[in-house]
C-alpha cells in the first residue's frame, strides 16, 4: 500500500461528507443499542464493512490514483508477473489445480496473474475470488473480460471458501484490514472502547474481556517481560480463527499472505508504543480511525509471529517468511527484467521506477513481508530461497 504520509488531509468533497455522515450515525445507532460504547473491533467492522456504508460496501474507488491507495499489484505487473511464476512451480508439483485468491481488490493482480501464467502455458484449471465486497466484485468482473476475454472463463467469484482446494491460495493486503482490538496496559490490561462525545467518536478505557487479556498475556510471555505502563497497541482476536479457516480449504498447496507486518519482538517493541493503526484517505495517511468512517480505509500492521503460530497450530507448515524485496529477486525479478535495454528509454526509466517502489527499503521492499505455509505435498517457492527469515518469528 503505496500512500504519502501528511497531517494534513485533503478536503472531504460533499458526496464524501454525506456518505460519512450516514456511516457515523449508523455506528452511533450500534453504540447506543450496546450501552453507550463499543470495542474498537466493532467500530472497525462498521466503519468497513457495514452493508452499503461500509468502506470496502461502498460504491467509491478505493484503489489506484483515484482512490485512496496503490497496492504493489496496482502499482506494476512486475509483482504479478513474479507471483505467476511461483503459481507455475506449485500447480505442477500438485498435478494441476487452481487458484484461488482472498480480496481481490481492483482485480488488478487476478489480470496480470493469468497474462502470465498464459504465457508460460500453465494456467489453473481455475481462478477463483471470493470478494467480500460486491461492488469491488463487479469492477473485478469488469476489467478481467475487458483486459483478458479469453481467459475470463476460468474466473469464478464464490461466496464462501471452498473444499478440497488444490493449488495455490493468494491474499494481498488481506490480514490487514481484519478487525483489531485496541488495548492500553495499566496495572491490568484495559480495553480501549469507542463511545460518542457529541457528534464524534472517542476513546474510553474498560475492563479488558477474557480474551484480550489472555492475548495480551500470551504476547509479554513471548516477549519475556510485562508492557510498560500506558502501552497502547493492537491485537487481532480474529485473525487465527481466520486463518485455520482459510487453510482447511486447503487440501495440497501453498498460501502465499503479502502484508505489511512485522515479528512479535518488533511489532511490541517499547519505541511502538502507540500501536499501529493506520488509515488512508486520498493517498495520505494518518492515525486517527475514529473520523471519516465509511470513506476512508482502517488498518492495522500484521504481526506475522501470530499469524504464523496459527498456521501451525491448523497443522500447517511454514515454508517462508521474507521481505517483498527478497520474495520479488528470488522469486524470478531478474528474469522479468531480461528485456529491459531493448526497451524505449521512457519505458525503462518508468520500469525502473516501479523496481525501486516495489523493492527499496524505504518503499515497499523491506515493510511488507511474505509468510508461505504449506499443506499437504507441494513445492516450496523459489521466492523464499533468498534471506528466509523464519527463524525471526
Amino acid at each position: 500500500m503505496q500512500v504519502e504520509t501528511s497531517s494534513r488531509l485533503p478536503d472531504v468533497d460533499s458526496a464524501s461528507a454525506a456518505h460519512t455522515g450516514r456511516c457515523a450515525a449508523f455506528i452511533r445507532g450500534r453504540i447506543a443499542e450496546a450501552g453507550g460504547s463499543v470495542s474498537f473491533a466493532e467500530y472497525m467492522q462498521h466503519a468497513l464493512y457495514a452493508p452499503g456504508l461500509g468502506y470496502y460496501a461502498a460504491g467509491a474507488t478505493k484503489l489506484g490514483e483515484a482512490g485512496d491507495f496503490i497496492t504493489a499489484p496496482e502499482l506494476s505487473p512486475l509483482f504479478g508477473s513474479v507471483i505467476a511464476r511461483q503459481c507455475a512451480g506449485v500447480l505442477d508439483s500438485v498435478g494441476g489445480g487452481s487458484i484461488l485468491e482472498l480480496g481481490a481488490g481492483s482485480g488488478r493482480l487476478a489480470i496480470d496473474v493469468l497474462k502470465k501464467l498464459s504465457e508460460l502455458k500453465a494456467l489453473p484449471d481455475r481462478y477463483l475470488i471470493l470478494e467480500v465486497s460486491a461492488e469491488l466484485a463487479e469492477r473485478q468482473r469488469a476489467a478481467i473480460e475487458t483486459e483478458v476475454p479469453e481467459l475470463a472463463p476460468r474466473v469464478t467469484w464464490l461466496a464462501e471458501l471452498p473444499t478440497g482446494h488444490r493449488g495455490v491460495i493468494l491474499a494481498n493486503e488481506v490480514i490487514d484490514a481484519l478487525p483489531v482490538e485496541r488495548f492500553v496496559r495499566r496495572d491490568s490490561v484495559r480495553q480501549l472502547r469507542v463511545t460518542i462525545e457529541g457528534d464524534t467518536f472517542r476513546f474510553v478505557e474498560a475492563d479488558a474481556p477474557r480474551n484480550l487479556e489472555s492475548a495480551v498475556a500470551a504476547i509479554e510471555a513471548d516477549l519475556g517481560n510485562r508492557l510498560a505502563e500506558g502501552y497502547v497497541s493492537e491485537v487481532s482476536l480474529g485473525a487465527a480463527g481466520w486463518l485455520a479457516d482459510v487453510l482447511a480449504s486447503l487440501d495440497a498447496g501453498i498460501a502465499l499472505l503479502f502484508d505489511y507486518g512485522l515479528g512479535r519482538r518488533e511489532y511490541y517493541a517499547p519505541d511502538r508504543n502507540a500501536g499501529w493503526l493506520r488509515c488512508h484517505f486520498r493517498h495520505h495517511a494518518h492515525s486517527d480511525p475514529l473520523i471519516l468512517a465509511g470513506v476512508q480505509d482502517i488498518t492495522a500492521w500484521v504481526d506475522f509471529s501470530l499469524v504464523a503460530a496459527a498456521a501451525i497450530e491448523s497443522g500447517s507448515e511454514l515454508v517462508g517468511y521474507t521481505d517483498q524485496a527478497s520474495f520479488l529477486i528470488g522469486g524470478g525479478l531478474e528474469q522479468e527484467l531480461a528485456g529491459l535495454a531493448s526497451l524505449a528509454p521512457a519505458a525503462q526509466a518508468e520500469l525502473s521506477r516501479q523496481v525501486k517502489v516495489l523493492t527499496l527499503p524505504g518503499e515497499m521492499g523491506e515493510r511488507f513481508k511474505c509468510l508461505g505455509i504449506r499443506r499437504g505435498e507441494a513445492a516450496v517457492p523459489g521466492g523464499f530461497a533468498f534471506a528466509d527469515r523464519t527463524h525471526t518469528l
